[in-house]
């Protein structure tokens, strides 16, 4: 028992002597200095009283109660004849192929109206919609189009439909919760959730389509085209209409077109049979800091005016080549895809009210919108062309290309500015005389003339 109590007494003698010398030694005042070394201190923020919003309880329950029975599925079917065989190519035989294509639709009144992608029932001979509840209509197509990728369907019955109502799409902000509903592939409708992960997105610089998307990354897949995107109150701000991806499937980026641009396609339908579009009368780019040093301007946002359409509203108002646009009815614009969503939500006669800078001065002009004589053919955005502009190029008649998204084009240097003055030989004077060549019938030759006055021929094989 001793040999096992002196060297425990021994340890317990040791220990207490450590610690009194350390206490003598040691700075019980370093925790209030400062512990990183001399001029190397960090500087942070910290406030002990905020409360992630993540804690807080969001509840998408009422959005989707709200929704699921007013997003239906919507198939595609459609019939087109052709050879099935090589026996049938060689002896010029002809049999009917049926086609089925599939997505969702947004059903917008209580009488059955639905809004879809123009991509979902294109080329279709017989359109059915599937509620919620697995009742099966038939619905007509009453208008589209094409270049926003919105339909508008009915559907023929008497009944009185669940619908959703729409937001002001304007209002929404990026980082808000969102939801994506779809119908896809006869399932039912399906909720997924996310946030907006940016607005007004062009997903084509040179696309004449002018894309100003709404951007999330809630799961949207290929079924869901057409369907909605709603807030937290269950209300319409956008039509799911594309993702990115390289297999087919969701990765993270979906877009959908906004609601105020879906309502102004669907109201214009239902009132007057086509799509109304507005023209301020200017063309440009959007500015950024590479651009803005070519220009020597102060600015890397806002819309570079690089051309006024001398008989428009723009030049009317007094706006001119230079100016710097960077609001409309007070919205701001920092890209080409803010001033063209903006715009697709308004109508010839509509007046809005142009913020711009000019020399550093501020300015704030009224212009009233024209109506869109332009017309998209062959991947070109054409205009007319005033007798002014004509006579500057020595020219009696002609259509102006605005933009193109025509790689074949591009390479052959044809850029905007370019004037088309004949089709296969014959005389284009306006852009209504291109309309009887976008019906199938093949392009031999264009002769464009350069802003030099040059001309040059394109043949096609």
């Amino acid at each position: 028992m001793k040999k096992i109590i002196y060297p425990l007494s021994i340890s317990i003698i040791g220990g207490i002597v450590a610690l009194l010398i350390h206490n003598l030694n040691f700075d019980h005042n370093l925790s209030s200095k400062n512990i990183f070394p001399e001029n190397k201190m960090v500087n942070i923020s910290f406030d002990p009283n905020s409360i992630s919003e993540s804690s807080t309880n969001i509840d998408f329950t009422v959005a989707a109660e709200k929704t699921i029975n007013s997003v239906v599925h919507v198939k595609n079917t459609s019939v087109s004849s052709g050879p099935s065989s090589v026996w049938d190519y060689f002896n010029n035989n002809q049999n009917n192929r049926t086609r089925v294509g599939m997505g969702s639709g947004v059903i917008v009144s209580k009488d059955g109206y639905i809004i879809t992608n123009n991509h979902v029932i294109e080329e279709a001979t017989t359109i059915e919609i599937t509620t919620n509840n697995n009742k099966s209509y038939t619905a007509n197509l009453i208008g589209a189009d094409e270049v926003a990728d919105i339909a508008v369907l009915k559907i023929d019955s008497k009944e009185t439909f669940p619908y959703i109502r729409f937001a002001n799409s304007d209002q929404t902000k990026i980082g808000e919760w969102v939801l994506a509903v779809g119908n896809p592939y006869n399932l039912t409708s399906t909720v997924t959730a996310g946030i907006i992960s940016a607005k007004s997105r062009d997903l084509n610089d040179y696309d004449s389509k002018n894309q100003s998307f709404i951007q999330t990354d809630a799961a949207v897949n290929s079924g869901n085209s057409g369907g909605a995107l709603v807030n937290t109150s269950g209300d319409l701000i956008g039509i799911n209409t594309a993702i990115t991806s390289g297999t087919g499937g969701f990765v993270g980026y979906s877009f959908a077109v906004p609601s105020n641009v879906a309502r102004k396609i669907f109201e214009d339908i239902i009132e007057f049979g086509n799509v109304q579009k507005g023209l301020l009368g200017v063309t440009g780019f959007g500015l950024n800091s590479r651009n803005a040093n070519e220009l020597n301007i102060n600015l890397t946002e806002g819309f570079y005016v690089n051309d006024v359409e001398p008989t428009m509203g723009a030049a009317m108002a007094g706006i001119k080549k230079g100016d710097v646009i960077l609001s409309l009815d007070n919205l701001k614009i920092a890209k080409f895809s803010d001033l063209s969503g903006y715009l697709s939500t308004k109508r010839p006669g509509d007046e809005i009210l142009v913020g711009l800078t000019r020399d550093n001065n501020k300015l704030k002009l009224k212009v009233v919108l024209e109506k869109n004589e332009n017309i998209d053919f062959y991947g070109m955005q054409i205009k007319n062309m005033s007798k002014e502009e004509l006579e500057i190029l020595d020219l009696d008649y002609g259509v102006k290309v605005l933009n193109h998204r025509n790689n074949t084009l591009y390479r052959m240097g044809i850029n905007p500015g370019y004037i088309i003055t004949e089709i296969n030989g014959e005389a284009v004077k306006n852009t209504s005389e291109i309309k009887k060549f976008k019906n199938n019938i093949k392009i031999s030759q264009i002769t464009f003339v350069s802003p030099d006055g040059e001309k040059e021929k394109l043949i096609f094989e």
